[in-house]
């Protein structure tokens, strides 16, 4: 059996994601006292338990770092979350995604002019949990249905979660249309997100078999498994290469790869070369 291995032409870890691990990495060798993250700094399971086993670990306030160095995770922090880190630890180092940023501070610039601020997002999502409140009385909806089912209001102002699909705002924006007087859209979607979406739409088209690598927890990660399984019914999400198994390949004659924004270059190398000794 043999078989091509083409990785997507935009896949993998994405500027905030390389940003964050460069500052763990640096704050894990020079931090004189124990160095934490407020949360999951990214959502990959493996490279959280690398951190770990490198002395960096999770906390889930910032109480818990009194007095050692405190990370906020990619997804970003609540402001309570940030001041009561900054009073307590010994050095807080800010590691959110500079476009988790953006879409607080639009989310504060559309309440400050008087709309009534929706987040299309996942509930719970700790980016959207961040986001919130950025614009007191914010309310966050998943779909055109909910969107929908909002109570009507003379300004409505969107920002949207880093990792959402064009689609999914598209719909939500057109169901909002009839719940406002004027819509005012925001659209903080991370360029990366739709260059990864994209990329493996282009590739899932033409492959026999799909490998999408990151955490089962990363939101854009599941995005690209469901876009590639709508295109390419053979697709797989995994973490690791330890997941493979070889009865995926049968027959294949292209494999495509793709990764989500928190997977770091070397976990799509492992994989790469498991599934070539596999269809070699």
């Amino acid at each position: 059996m043999s078989a091509r291995i083409e990785i997507a032409s935009e896949a993998g870890a994405c500027y905030g994601v390389e940003r964050a691990l460069r500052m763990v990495e640096d704050a894990a060798k020079s931090s004189e006292v124990p160095v934490h993250t407020l949360g999951p700094l990214i959502h990959n399971p493996r490279v959280v338990s690398g951190l770990a086993e490198k002395g960096v670990t999770v906390v889930s306030s910032p109480e818990e770092s009194a007095g050692d160095t405190l990370l906020l995770r990619t997804h970003g922090v609540t402001p309570d979350e940030e001041r009561r880190a900054r009073e307590l630890c010994h050095e807080v180092l800010d590691a959110t995604c500079p476009f988790v940023k953006k879409v607080h501070q639009a989310a504060a610039r559309l309440a400050r002019e008087g709309y009534q601020v929706v987040v299309v997002g996942e509930a719970g999502h700790p980016e959207v949990e961040a986001t919130l409140p950025h614009a007191p009385g914010a309310v966050v909806v998943g779909s055109a249905d909910e969107a929908a089912a909002l109570p009507s209001c003379k300004k409505i102002g969107v920002v949207v979660q880093t990792t959402q699909s064009r689609a999914n705002l598209e719909k939500v924006v057109a169901a909002l249309l009839g719940r406002a007087e004027e819509v005012r859209v925001v659209n903080t979607i991370c360029d990366a997100t739709s260059g990864h979406q994209g990329a493996c739409a282009e590739l899932a088209a033409r492959t026999d078999v799909m490998v999408v690598i990151g955490g089962r927890i990363s939101a854009n990660t599941k995005r690209l498994a469901e876009i590639a399984s709508g295109l390419c019914p053979r697709t797989h999400h995994i973490e690791g290469a330890d997941e493979l198994d070889p009865s995926w390949f049968d027959g294949a004659e292209l494999v495509g790869i793709t990764a989500g924004a928190s997977t770091p270059a070397s976990q799509i190398a492992a994989v790469r070369t498991a599934i070539e000794s596999i269809v070699a």
